[in-house]
């Protein structure tokens, strides 16, 4: 822990040869930097104290680092998905508007998630009876279950039931419905474990019939920023119209991320979205104070810039498994 370790893949720590990779070296001890490439011309690097957990499992690429800026951060397949400093603008925006939208949410289906953030908010809300979390990754679930004590007592909860398997799989498997389904997954990256979760097939045909009749879904949409929407988001968000009379995309800046990030929330009833009222189900519904989202900035995500919007409006793209989009990385497939 705490040195500097060799990346075999083009995201990583600097490498151990200083001069050749470029990286910074204080006189009274090393640091080592973390360098993410968001795309072929632009990288974003983060000093490092140390390296808490670096290996390979079946499915990913998984790094936990402790940064400087950022704190306690989880890395996969060479992309930032949580940093301990700002992980609850993320998932706030995730968990928070699904639950505070149904009237009465009791039961909720996580998608990936391992890390336990999203079942820690969805938690705090008194009216939860149950909690799934499917995540597929042992691995990352028990060093994060480690290491990131902020969430330990979320996994200790007795509402929640933690599953190790693929979230298709699993949702296939069970007889139950559930009232919010989360799609909480890694980006859809080459050669990853999730982009069929992204796909219209597996919404249409598996998940849409495991929500009660006022069911919501909500996932996690990928980049919404203004030079990068085009990814996956604004093809997200037109696949989940195809399966769902009710859809509403929203977007908040994640600054662990360095860009805008997306989410899409559907159902086939309409969305009753009223700052007043989201507020008022804040302070009835919810234990403790959220720290990032309140109904002004639920109802100021939803209005995206001129170009964001005629994106979505304009898009013709749908997610299949033979025509599917992906952000910028490789996951561990791909590399064999």
């Amino acid at each position: 822990m705490g040195e500097a370790v060799e990346f075999y893949h083009s995201n990583g720590v600097s490498g151990i040869n200083h001069k050749e990779s470029g990286k910074t070296i204080d006189e009274n001890h090393m640091c080592c930097w973390y360098e993410e490439v968001i795309d072929d011309n632009l990288k974003w690097s983060f000093a490092l104290n140390s390296v808490l957990h670096k290996g390979t499992s079946q499915y990913q690429d998984i790094v936990l680092l402790d940064t400087k800026h950022f704190g306690k951060a989880l890395v996969i397949d060479g992309k930032m998905q949580s940093a301990e400093v700002d992980e609850f603008i993320y998932h706030e925006c995730l968990i928070h508007p699904a639950l505070l939208c149904h009237p009465n949410p009791k039961t909720i289906f996580i998608m990936g998630g391992g890390e336990g953030s999203a079942a820690r908010e969805a938690l705090r809300h008194n009216s939860i009876e149950k909690v799934v979390m499917c995540d597929i990754d042992q691995e990352v679930v028990d060093f994060c279950r480690r290491y990131l004590t902020v969430n330990q007592e979320a996994f200790r909860n007795k509402k929640l039931n933690l599953v190790i398997n693929d979230a298709k799989a699993e949702l296939e498997r069970r007889n139950e419905k559930f009232d919010i389904i989360v799609g909480d997954l890694a980006d859809p990256v080459e050669g990853g474990p999730c982009y069929q979760l992204y796909t219209k097939s597996f919404y249409e045909r598996i998940l849409k019939p495991k929500l009660n009749v006022n069911g919501i879904f909500v996932t996690q949409a990928g980049p919404a920023g203004i030079f990068t929407h085009k990814e996956v988001f604004s093809s997200i968000y037109n696949t989940v119209k195809q399966v769902f009379k009710y859809v509403v995309a929203y977007a908040a800046h994640v600054p662990s991320f360095a860009d805008t990030w997306g989410w899409v929330m559907a159902s086939d009833q309409p969305f009753c979205i009223n700052a007043e009222e989201i507020d008022k189900k804040i302070d009835k519904r919810i234990d403790g104070e959220l720290l990032y989202l309140n109904g002004a900035s639920f109802i100021s995500s939803t209005t995206m810039n001129k170009s964001v919007s005629l994106s979505l409006l304009h898009e013709t793209h749908i997610y299949t498994e033979e025509d599917a989009r992906f952000i910028h990385g490789h996951g561990v497939a791909y590399r064999d």
